[in-house]
């Protein structure tokens, strides 16, 4: 007899590929349960404006998207699970796994889709001034630097679109860039560009953040003349890229030299019964379009194992 904490598939993390994995999981008639720490959504919650989306015209705000995704889940009927899982190990009984948080979970599939976090610079004072100045998330702290001057490190479309966010709150945007090309798109590059509120500064890295009780500035070495300087700023968002949150299962699936999941085109991981969707995978192209349609492929993929195991 299935008891409450049992399930068919259990995923982990609810972003785009963990919500639409639970959502065509369901409606295949699995038990689903998906486990998430935080608000729904995942890193798409920190968003302040999606635009890529497709059915969106006009964009649509990242925790919006977020909630409309935790609904559609619910709304299936799949069960939420909101705490932190600690660790996986398979039981022996009949080839399910365990997850281990403040619940003991089973699950005859697990569907790992925890994402990626931001990384930090790793320069003197950024961990000291984290939540006292250091953000990695301009929507969630943007509102506490009105009228202020803020930096935001990174080329990506993430550090631009912080940047073209902050610009509607603090006075003076400066964003700091290691190169003088960007990742970021186009349409984001140019109308940054054009903000008299934003300025470029290239070729640069920060070397060092300020402050004692609060950030106070920014040391910065210009990579071409190797000359220092100091920024004053009261904010610096940090947006140079994504660490995936895969250390929970080092030891459990094969990982690229980058510690992203390896697998095949099913999302099949090289431990049976374990699968990965979205940005927690090699190759993901980091864009919620693609983690959704991972999210459906894995699945498809545990529905078609859970079929074979009852064979």
């Amino acid at each position: 007899m299935t008891t409450t904490n049992e399930f068919d598939v259990l995923i982990i993390g609810g972003g785009p590929a963990g919500a639409t994995a639970s959502i065509y999981a369901a409606r295949n008639g699995l038990r689903v349960g998906v486990v998430y720490d935080g608000v729904f959504g995942g890193i798409v919650s920190s968003a302040s404006l999606i635009e890529n989306y497709p059915g969106f015209p006009d964009g649509v705000e990242g925790l919006e998207l977020g909630e409309r995704l935790r609904r559609h889940v619910e709304n299936v009927g799949a069960v939420l699970i909101n705490e932190r899982v600690e660790s996986i190990e398979e039981n022996g009984r009949n080839g399910m796994f365990t997850l281990h948080g403040l619940d003991m979970l089973y699950a005859k599939a697990i569907i790992l889709s925890m994402g990626v976090n931001y990384k930090h610079l790793n320069v003197p004072g950024e961990s000291q001034l984290i939540g006292r100045g250091v953000s990695y998330c301009a929507t969630c702290d943007g509102a506490f630097f009105r009228n202020r001057t803020v930096a935001v490190i990174g080329g990506g479309s993430s550090a631009f679109s912080s940047a073209e966010y902050l610009a509607n709150i603090a006075s003076k945007v400066y964003l700091i860039h290691r190169r003088n090309a960007f990742r970021a798109e186009k349409v984001l590059v140019d109308r940054v560009s054009q903000n008299g509120k934003i300025q470029l500064i290239l070729n640069s890295v920060v070397s060092e953040v300020l402050g004692e009780k609060k950030v106070e500035g920014i040391v910065l070495k210009n990579l071409e003349s190797g000359k220092e300087t100091t920024l004053p700023v009261d904010g610096v968002f940090v947006q140079v890229g994504h660490v995936p949150n895969t250390q929970m299962v080092k030891d459990l699936v094969d990982l690229d030299e980058n510690g992203y999941i390896k697998t095949d085109e099913e999302m099949k991981t090289s431990k049976k019964g374990l699968f990965a969707a979205g940005d927690i995978r090699h190759g993901a192209l980091g864009q919620i379009v693609t983690a959704a349609a991972d999210g459906a492929i894995a699945a498809q993929s545990v529905f078609e194992y859970i079929n074979e195991l009852g064979t």
